[in-house]
């Protein structure tokens, strides 16, 4: 059998052994999917993963340009699009990359950006600063149409060419993350794109995507030489400018290769039997049957709770602010007193959890600012579960329970809440939460859509569980995620899903905006008068910190980011994966 027709019956094979697909979808799969020949590469230069995919199958094969509509670089696209530096959060280190320096003015006002020298887009077209300024003034002009329009918008006036590699930005206001902003930690940072294969494109619709003509477009190691409704295969190129420059080594990852779960009980089955090395997170209570029947795999934390890592996406149940009642503080005060905290941790995360006050991961440089307000959280008592204070904020606005027990309003409107939510998130939380609820008096259901994504981030729900894509280090990109100005802006990120409005808490965090990160004393007033508004309003419902339990396999790669090698947060998701693939190493 050809490496063409081996290939083209990976998805089918390798699906049914790991159980991945029953034997009614697997014969949906193609026997063989023209494409070009790619070189044979062995199981242990391979390293397989499996992320969420929608219904056990991948809808965004196509999409390799991440500010197109519906593209999302958590599936394969972030390792493309190279960043000017990547932050980890976990080493509290930043690495610059496409960016040899950068430099802000004294009132921070104007910054200039040095690119390196020697980088060359995969056509062979020469990366250089144009192509920085090109996507950076693209954004400020596409606005909110794409991901990072508006905060591009908000602060740039303009990015020129001074020189082949060097850029000066000047800013509307002082404007001192505009750098870290760019740079690439977890879900945020802006991509660069190749100027000679974007320019005469739309943004919002451009795929990205040929195989003959070699696109994406890339300065990165990888090339996409497979792409379907089953499966994405990347390969390793022949030459990296970083690798030459002495910045990484070459990976020694040649292949890798993107699965669709289909399942959790499937998923555990194909790490069992080393189909898979790496995946999305799984649940605490499945963690000690993986571990038993395959001692090869291990987590953040090894093979001990909590199995992970403290990611920065805390959890919280999103009430639609925009619709009533959910519009009333007092109504979501009534319903964060009815959910019990401690029972989630307990139940829905096996007790490998801990409640979370704040919209904020408990990393040690955003300590200080949880601290600061413990008074005002003691005060608003934000994790207490106390029913009776529930009903009696519904009492006092003229609620009562009809006869089946369901609090009804003034006019007779039932107290109705449809949750949604997705993945193991929402397979853990979801049932416990909606059951919680429903014992005290509200109509709550809840569900998994397949398009939870693009319904909850156009706004089209009522409760949602998710979480928080905000701050590492500093708090302003949490205050960011209930400005205003971010409500309805595409992307998953940096976006008010809660679609909650203040002024008076605009206009704070437009001073945390313009504030040195390195005034934390400022910083710490600010965001206590930004948090004297924010929890007595409670837009969503915090709920639980998130961990990362992400299924690491030993069997092929080692040197994967832990917690005695924390080089990075180990989220293949996330925009520093490449980190892990330069840092993996082959076991034979």
């Amino acid at each position: 059998m050809s490496e063409q027709d081996r290939l083209g019956r990976l998805s089918r094979r390798a699906f049914i052994q790991a159980g991945l697909l029953g034997a009614g979808a697997a014969a949906l799969l193609p026997v063989s999917v023209p494409m070009a020949k790619p070189k044979d590469v062995p199981r242990n230069r391979t390293l397989t993963l499996v992320w969420t995919g929608r219904e056990g199958r991948w809808v965004d094969h196509e999409l390799w340009n991440p500010y197109a509509i519906g593209s999302n670089h958590q599936s394969g696209p972030g390792i493309f699009y190279e960043p000017l530096a990547y932050y980890s959060a976990f080493a509290d280190k930043e690495y610059l990359w496409l960016a040899e320096s950068y430099a802000y003015s004294p009132d921070f006002r104007e910054l200039t950006i040095k690119t390196r020298s020697g980088i060359t887009w995969s056509d062979g077209v020469p990366f250089s600063a144009e192509d920085v300024a090109y996507t950076l003034n693209s954004l400020r002009d596409l606005g909110p149409k794409v991901r990072w329009g508006v905060d591009v918008q908000q602060f740039m006036q303009e990015a020129r060419v001074t020189d082949p590699h060097t850029v000066v930005i000047t800013f509307k206001v002082p404007a001192p993350r505009f750098f870290y902003f760019m740079t690439y930690k977890y879900d945020i940072g802006v991509y660069i794109v190749p100027q000679h294969i974007f320019q005469e494109q739309d943004w919002t619709t451009f795929k990205h995507f040929d195989l003959e003509k070699d696109w994406p477009v890339t300065t990165s190691p990888w090339k996409v030489v497979f792409a379907s409704p089953e499966q994405k295969i990347i390969d390793r190129r022949d030459a990296w400018w970083a690798a030459k420059a002495g910045l990484a080594s070459m990976p020694k990852v040649e292949r890798n290769i993107w699965l669709p779960s289909a399942g959790e009980q499937q998923l555990a089955q194909a790490l069992i039997t080393n189909q898979v090395d790496y995946s999305m997170s799984i649940q605490p209570a499945t963690m000690p049957t993986v571990f038993r029947q395959n001692p090869k795999i291990t987590t953040h934390s090894g093979q001990k709770p909590p199995y992970g890592y403290m990611d920065w996406w805390p959890y919280s149940l999103y009430v639609n602010n925009e619709k009533p009642p959910f519009n009333d503080k007092d109504i979501r005060w009534a319903l964060s007193s009815f959910i019990d905290r401690q029972q989630i941790v307990d139940v829905s995360w096996a007790g490998a959890a801990e409640p979370s006050p704040l919209p904020l991961p408990a990393y040690p440089a955003l300590r200080p600012y949880i601290n600061a307000v413990q008074d005002i959280l003691e005060k608003f008592n934000t994790l207490e579960f106390n029913p009776k204070k529930g009903e009696a904020m519904f009492s006092q606005k003229g609620w009562k329970k009809d006869s089946a027990g369901i609090w009804v309003d003034p006019q007779g409107q039932r107290l109705t809440l449809d949750i949604i939510s997705f993945g193991a998130l929402g397979s853990a939380v979801g049932p416990v939460i909606s059951e919680q609820l429903k014992r005290q008096g509200v109509a709550a259901t809840f569900s998994l859509p397949p398009d939870f994504d693009i319904r909850f981030q156009k706004g089209q729900y009522t409760g949602a569980l998710y979480g928080h894509g905000g701050s590492v280090n500093d708090p302003y990109h949490t205050l960011r995620l209930y400005q205003g100005a971010s409500v309805a802006v595409p992307g998953a990120h940096l976006v008010n899903f809660a679609k909650w409005k203040n002024e008076a808490y605009d206009k704070i965090v437009d001073e945390v905006c313009v504030t040195d990160m390195r005034d934390q004393a400022k910083l710490l007033e600010l965001f206590r008068k930004a948090m004297e508004i924010w929890i007595p309003e409670l837009p969503d419902i915090p709920l639980t910190y998130n961990y990362h339990r992400i299924p690491m396999n030993t069997t092929y790669w080692k040197n994967w980011p832990t917690a005695e090698n924390p080089y990075v947060n180990g989220a293949f998701w996330h925009l520093t994966y490449a980190m892990v693939l330069w840092n993996l190493q082959p076991t034979q």
